[in-house]
């Protein structure tokens, strides 16, 4: 029974380190549609499994919706000031943050962001 305890409370100790690990500024360099290469920048901040910020590329920052962290898988979802719709997924692991962008009109992006100051 001991066991059992012991290996929730290491559990649940993992979890919240990997949701703490996420606070903060983060950084990818991403190719533009039209060519070129622009950085995105996402703060994030991490309540419970609950993920909310914001993303910013070329415009005012986007609010994040529908984060959520859990354990090391991250998705949310950003609607753009343009009005288009993202949709990013992925993993934190080993101080990145590797996230697949979904976007209406087909757009798809591969991205790896790290965090600003490491």
């Amino acid at each position: 029974m001991k066991i059992f305890a012991l290996l929730g409370l290491m559990a649940l100790t993992s979890w919240l380190a990997s949701a703490a690990d996420i606070d903060g500024k983060w950084t990818a360099d991403t190719q533009r549609k039209g060519g070129g290469q622009v950085t995105e920048t996402l703060v994030l901040k991490a309540d419970g499994n609950k993920l909310s910020g914001t993303s910013q590329r070329t415009g005012p920052p986007a609010a994040i919706s529908e984060g959520v962290i859990n354990g090391n898988v991250v998705s949310f979802k950003v609607v753009r000031h343009s009005g288009a719709k993202q949709e990013y997924k992925g993993s934190l692991a080993g101080g990145m943050l590797k996230l697949t962008m979904n976007g209406s009109g087909g757009n798809h992006r591969e991205m790896v962001f790290k965090k600003a100051g490491s």
